[in-house]
């Protein structure tokens, strides 16, 4: 139906504002399993679990029936009043969770989640000057896009005072170096924080980072960065914030990110994964910091804070983590998916360099080796590549960093699933590559 695509496209280009890259060129029609549709019948596997959020796939047949047995009985309540799903999804993410980590703050999105956990820590230590990575991602609005650095900084006028950004510790782009060449990253740690001592007024309230850095380029800091990073907060009087959106639930292979290298934030974020694709976040905290904020007059009552139809949706989500064994699964895959990508790397010399754990997984494209040199124009080419052969893929240009996929398909795709996105992937860096 040319005339209907036309004039779909025709009215998204008059009605709609542009709020960040350019919209993909297919009208999508409905969504299933790892699957999207498109209108024209087109079958598009979906490598980036929608927003990074479909764990569970699309239209995952407990989500459907939760929420449509909810909606039917129990979908908005004024923001002051409690119900089941509510504490019990509090309880159950908490039984999750290392202590002291048991109170639970229930939002909507990872920028609300951000915003709160920095109020918080604000409001707690009296104090508030914020630290974050430099390529980091943890939102939108006010606070949570103040330390954000990898993009939105500019045009929009002051951010909010007493943000400061760290190096990143890269060991494919090292900055500080050892003898062999690989980095250092206890020296990078001790001069970022010369740094912002220098120009911190003795304000320091928190550090906010990601376990993975996912929209800054799949960057796992090395094992004993978080231990290290966690002192230097605890010398400052500073809360240790980590924003679990993309890494937590099962996606790594474990349940959160942050068990591997065995600390534990004072304060935890989570969003994304914990809907399944609806809008659902949560706050974790200790009771604490909790009662300190409490008795400080600690406020954030928003119109969707403990709402029930997302909550319900969470406790299913949950559940089918629990009962699939999904971090289990995810390792196991996982390990199938970086075979597949370390065999690409093989054949093809443009990709630099594979990373990630679990189901969140990177693949850098240089048009160098020795020099790894980045062309932005090759990642847009396979990318583009990509979805002409079935393919959604997500590729991330920073400035001073080669383009760089994100691969992130639902934590219930099958072997097959993979192994066709492998395929076209391979197809298409090969195809574009020669060029």
């Amino acid at each position: 139906m040319p005339d209907l695509a036309n004039a779909f496209w025709t009215d998204a280009e008059r009605h709609l504002v542009r709020y960040g890259s350019a919209f993909t060129p297919e009208i999508i029609d409905r969504a299933a399993g790892s699957f999207v549709f498109a209108a024209d019948g087109r079958k598009i596997l979906d490598f980036t679990s929608g927003q990074m959020s479909a764990i569970l796939g699309h239209s995952h047949p407990r989500i459907v029936e939760t929420v449509q047995r909810q909606i039917a009985t129990l979908d908005h309540l004024y923001s002051g009043m409690l119900s089941r799903p509510v504490v019990d999804l509090a309880r159950r993410l908490a039984e999750t969770l290392p202590e002291p980590l048991e109170k639970v703050l229930l939002l909507t999105t990872g920028a609300e989640s951000n915003e709160a956990a920095i109020r918080m820590a604000k409001l707690v230590t009296g104090k508030h000057e914020i630290v974050s990575f430099a390529r980091s991602w943890h939102g939108m609005t006010q606070a949570a896009a103040s330390a954000t650095y990898s993009a939105g900084r500019k045009g929009y006028g002051p951010s909010a005072p007493g943000n400061f950004a760290i190096p990143v510790p890269n060991p494919y782009r090292p900055d500080f170096t050892n003898v062999d060449g690989s980095l250092d990253w206890k020296r990078q740690l001790d001069f970022a924080f010369d740094l912002i001592d220098a120009q911190s007024t003795g304000s320091l309230a928190a550090c906010l980072v990601e376990p993975i850095l996912s929209s800054g380029g799949v960057i796992e800091p090395p094992l004993g960065y978080f231990s290290a990073l966690q002192d230097k907060c605890r010398e400052r009087g500073m809360l240790l914030i980590l924003d679990e959106a993309q890494t937590g639930l099962c996606r790594t292979g474990t349940w959160y990110a942050f068990e591997r290298d065995g600390v534990v934030p004072d304060i935890l974020t989570l969003s994304k994964t914990l809907g399944a694709g609806l809008p659902l976040a949560a706050v974790v905290t200790s009771p604490e910091i909790e009662q300190e904020a409490y008795d400080r007059g600690f406020l954030f009552f928003t119109t969707h804070v403990a709402d029930p139809l997302p909550a319900a949706v969470g406790n299913t989500v949950l559940d089918v983590l629990i009962d699939e064994e999904l971090d289990a699964r995810a390792r196991s895959l996982g390990d199938y998916l970086r075979k597949g990508l370390i065999d690409i790397a093989g054949r093809h010399s443009v990709v630099g360099d594979i990373r990630g754990r679990g189901l969140l997984a990177g693949l850098e494209l240089v048009v160098d080796h020795e020099t790894k040199q980045s062309s932005d124009e090759l990642g847009t080419r396979v990318t583009k590549r990509c979805l002409e052969l079935g393919l959604h893929m997500n590729i991330v240009q920073l400035p001073g960093m080669g383009g760089v996929f994100r691969i992130a398909p639902p934590l219930t795709a099958t072997e097959d699933e993979l192994a066709l996105g492998l395929a076209i992937l391979d197809q298409a860096i090969g195809d574009c590559a020669v060029r």
